[in-house]
């Protein structure tokens, strides 16, 4: 499907949704260039209740998150880096993922018989759809109703994958304060896809995330190797530093003497979300909870797994856009998604997308106020 289809796709959406009352503001307006020239632009989605939400048409980046503590002092809860050159040279920080977010192992995958090399580390790990994958991307974009839909076409063999995959994620904001991201592909060949979004939140809007609560509502999980390549497993969280069924603070796991948790130096692990009502209802998967501010956010998707992720990696090298050093939990990552290495791995869903077909996932994040 071509850029132009994508736009009528959307055009038609919102005419049809036009009997619904929104009143989300949306403003577009030059943010930089990129290091090739190419001008990148920023959409602000504002709402009556006070809330905000930034979004980059480069790697669909989300810049800020800003919504009232219990006190009604707004905050921005998402981590942020100062300038467009500070995301060029941080790949896949609060963007997009794709095509195939999370890892796939053995250096590619073989599908319908062919083999496929994906760029790779030297343990043979692809991340995150490669070097230059979704989030390094300069995206159309265009305003929609209530938000704004970034659309993208990946070439053929594009990072090693098959296939010319047309790609849209929109974003919408609503007037209850939920962030909603809608993904859609579809393809010329088969292929794979995993879509995601690897926002890092810290609902405080600075500090670290240690004291503030987590829950993920799955009972199971996919353990992983010392790459942080699931086994092809699935086990039980009961009695492991992953059961996460009821809400714990984060600074209580990440230093476990789980041997999951030694291995990723922390959380960084795909959770088996509990199935459905219906197939395609979007589920509540997490809740997270700053204790300090009030401020609570709601993870709902239609994806089956979650990707927790405690910013393991931060070490006080990379400044935020305060000028303050991001140091190891500072955020977290909730990331809806397929399984990780679900290509290599035939007893996990499948993620292959063939001609004809289209791919579509949501997910939401309902921010609200406890007391």
């Amino acid at each position: 499907m071509t850029v132009q289809q994508w736009r009528r796709v959307f055009v038609c959406a919102a005419l049809l949704s036009a009997a619904a009352v929104h009143s989300t503001q949306v403003t577009r307006e030059p943010y930089g260039i990129t290091a090739s020239g190419a001008p990148v632009e920023i959409f602000t989605l504002h709402n009556k209740k006070g809330m905000l939400v930034r979004v980059l048409s480069y790697g669909g980046i989300i810049t800020e998150i800003s919504v009232p503590d219990r006190k009604g002092v707004p905050g921005n809860i998402a981590l942020s880096l100062p300038s467009l050159q500070s995301y060029e040279a941080r790949a896949n920080f609060s963007s997009l993922l794709g095509r195939y977010a999370n890892r796939i192992a053995n250096g590619g995958f073989t599908l319908d018989g062919v083999r496929y090399d994906l760029p790779s580390n030297p343990q043979g790990v692809s991340a995150h759809g490669g070097p230059t994958g979704f989030s390094t991307r300069v995206w159309h974009a265009e305003p929609y109703k209530n938000g704004v839909v970034l659309t993208y076409v990946s070439a053929d063999g594009e990072n090693g994958y098959p296939g010319k995959l047309s790609v849209a994620a929109k974003f919408s904001l609503s007037e209850d304060n939920a962030l909603r991201i809608e993904y859609t592909a579809q393809t010329d060949r088969p292929t794979v896809v995993n879509s995601s979004h690897h926002l890092y939140f810290n609902l405080a809007g600075s500090g670290t995330i240690l004291n503030q609560s987590l829950q993920v509502l799955a009972d199971r999980y996919t353990p992983v190797d010392a790459r942080r390549i699931p086994t092809g497993q699935i086990d039980s969280v009961a009695g492991t530093a992953l059961d996460l069924r009821t809400p714990i603070p984060m600074g209580d796991r990440i230093d476990s003497n789980d041997a999951q948790i030694q291995l990723a130096h922390g959380l960084d692990h795909n959770f088996v979300l509990n199935p459905p009502p219906h197939p395609g209802a979007l589920r509540l998967a997490a809740r997270m909870t700053d204790p300090a501010s009030g401020r609570t956010v709601e993870v709902r998707t239609t994806d089956p797994a979650l990707q927790v992720y405690t910013g393991n990696g931060f070490n006080g090298s990379l400044m935020d856009a305060h000028g303050k050093p991001l140091v190891r939990g500072a955020g977290v990552a909730l990331e809806t998604q397929h399984f990780p290495n679900s290509p290599n791995q035939p007893g996990f869903p499948s993620t292959v997308l063939r001609p004809g077909q289209v791919f579509q996932s949501q997910t939401e994040y309902r921010f609200l106020i406890v007391n």
